[in-house]
């Protein structure tokens, strides 16, 4: 339920009047229930009121009629008006909504978008969508639309998805945006589309076929379960262009297929993740590269102007990016810079209490946490949290350990840190915060010390990945289940390392750069839970350790981080002959 501002004791006295019926001069009628009122309290809250009591009706006149409205919304609205608040619920949303539009009392009309938009969920932003066809509210619109683009997959399985029109279809599954982890479903949700009402719906198959990217399936999907389906096997043109698929299929590496052909054009991720700033070349770095899974590449977003930094942490909230602490060689920072992710401009927030380098750093609740790191003199066990809201930072309790290069995470609204280094010796230990009893606890120690370590929470489990143990540089990999308290043995990964990137992509851990016991590198793997199996992606163009990165997500500008479409096929084609070894350029720079 929502409601709005509460009512002012000068409302509640007017309120109070109406009810006992004093003073009233003008008395509404919908579907001859009638409400007795006060014109000049009606006429503060729309101006469709002071057109009804003023110009539209003859002097003298007291009882209006409305239709079009029923009697609980025209209930609601006189309430509003009265009182400031009004009670929204599922049950009476869309009514009200209808009301408010036509009486144009536009408070009502935004706490009832705000309500939708909170509700929106794969079996029903299509009709939210819709909905807004017929009231004027572009916002919740523009969100609605949004949900069914980003929650494609989960949507296209529920009644509402089976009444878009047919424009409605093409003109999502043309958006490069559209998220669908393979075109397969893509195409399954024509086929369930189709099969709704098949005697109406079966002569759209070609045109819908040509909007769906099937080159980006496999020779295996398009035999078992394309051009064995009968609607595309009996239909000419679908045959043809499922020709053109196969043949582009088996000759992507080495054949230059136009850069027109929309079966080949890869969508947008949905997500990226970023790698910031490090140790690179012998010296701290500025640069910031994203990663386009969707394409397996990196794209360079380096900003110039910015101050080189590293062994930083980084956190994203409400659509900025937070690069907290570290150092540039000469000077520790207490310091923060904020970048918004939407407009891709850069703003100092306020200092931490502390100077962290080697710091940990994670979002929770809201609220950003830093913790530990070395202030060039000590290594601490200090922690501190950040509102946005206030701009400010204060200390919460110290953690158990003092430590440095240690990694953090949170899962299930807890927070963790693993690892670390005290001063005089690589750390085995873990602890976990609760914010509301603002109380760090230890849990079981790690199978080994591991000092660099990177810590993700993936598939319900606290992962502590690679690090220093004292005397080598780990490949190992161990996960924590917060149930039992305990941790097991994870699958090696391909290369060892310490200092270096971790973040959940794709629903699999990814690993970027670090340091792998001789040098600074720039390889990345991923995690694949299901499979327990790491499996090398493409590398960073630069080699770089004690970086950060974090995965952004949800932007209306995720093309500025992403490898152009257009030149999408060029560039895989390029990196046959260079094995993927440098970073694609951007035309783009923050």
């Amino acid at each position: 339920m929502s409601d709005q501002a509460g009512s002012s004791p000068r409302r509640s006295v007017f309120n109070d009047l109406r009810l006992e019926g004093q003073f009233c001069d003008a008395v509404i009628n919908v579907e001859n229930v009638t409400f007795d009122v006060h014109r000049v309290i009606l006429c503060e809250c729309s101006e469709y009121f002071i057109a009804l009591f003023g110009r539209w009706c003859p002097p003298g006149k007291k009882v209006f009629i409305i239709p079009g409205v029923s009697p609980d919304a025209m209930r609601l609205i006189i309430e509003f008006a009265y009182t400031g608040s009004v009670s929204v619920t599922e049950e009476n949303v869309r009514e009200l909504l209808l009301a408010a539009d036509q009486l144009n009392v536009m408070a009502v009309v935004q706490t009832c978008c705000d309500f939708l938009g909170e509700q929106l969920k794969a079996e029903n932003c299509i009709g939210i969508f819709e909905f807004t066809d017929i009231v004027f509210c572009p916002e919740l619109q523009r969100r609605a639309y949004r949900h069914v683009v980003e929650h494609f997959e989960e949507v296209a399985r529920h009644e509402e998805f089976l009444q878009l029109s047919l424009q409605q279809l093409i003109d999502l599954l043309e958006r490069d945006d559209l998220n669908v982890r393979n075109e397969s479903v893509a195409f399954e949700a024509v086929l369930r589309w189709i099969d709704h009402a098949p005697e109406t719906r079966k002569a759209h198959i070609a045109v819908l076929f040509s909007k769906v990217r099937l080159a980006l399936t496999s020779l295996n999907y398009m035999r078992l379960k394309v051009l064995s389906n009968e609607l595309v096997s009996t239909s000419t043109e679908c045959l043809s262009m499922a020709r053109g698929v196969l043949e582009a299929i088996g000759h992507i590496r080495t054949s230059r297929p136009s850069l027109s052909n929309p079966l080949l054009r890869r969508r947008l991720p949905n997500a990226v993740l970023l790698a910031i700033g490090g140790w690179s070349g012998g010296n701290p770095t500025n640069a910031i590269e994203a990663y386009d899974f969707r394409a397996d590449y990196w794209v360079n977003k380096t900003n110039n102007c910015e101050r080189p930094r590293t062994f930083h942490g980084t956190a994203v909230l409400n659509g900025s990016l937070y690069c907290i602490g570290g150092f540039d060689w000469a000077e520790y920072f207490n310091s923060v810079r904020r970048f918004d992710l939407r407009t891709r401009v850069w703003h100092e927030a306020a200092s931490m209490c502390h100077c962290r380098c080697s710091v940990s750093v994670t979002a929770l609740d809201g609220c950003i946490y830093a913790m530990g790191g070395f202030d060039g003199n000590s290594w601490l066990c200090t922690a501190e949290r950040y509102r946005p809201e206030a701009n400010q930072w204060s200390l919460i309790a110290p953690m158990q350990e003092h430590r440095s290069d240690a990694s953090s995470t949170t899962l299930h609204n807890k927070l963790y840190i693993c690892g670390g280094f005290n001063g005089s010796e690589c750390l085995q230990t873990a602890e976990c915060y609760l914010p509301g009893a603002d109380q760090w606890t230890l849990i079981a120690p790690m199978r080994i010390p591991r000092s660099g370590t990177g810590t993700a929470a993936y598939g319900g489990l606290v992962y502590a990945v690679g690090g220093f143990d004292g005397n080598n540089c780990l490949d190992t990999a161990e996960a924590y289940d917060p149930v039992h308290n305990s941790w097991q043995e994870v699958t090696p990964m391909v290369t060892p390392r310490s200092n270096f990137g971790i973040e959940v992509l794709d629903d699999r851990l990814f690993v970027v750069g670090g340091f792998n016991g001789n040098t600074s590198c720039c390889n990345v793997e991923s995690y694949e839970g299901t499979t327990a199996e790491w499996t090398e992606a493409c590398d960073m163009g630069i080699s770089r350790s004690a970086l950060s990165c974090c995965v952004v997500s949800g932007l209306p500008n995720m093309a500025d981080y992403a490898v152009p479409r257009d030149a999408l096929l060029l560039l895989h084609q390029d990196a046959d002959s260079d094995e993927h070894s440098s970073t694609v350029p951007s035309p783009t720079r923050f």
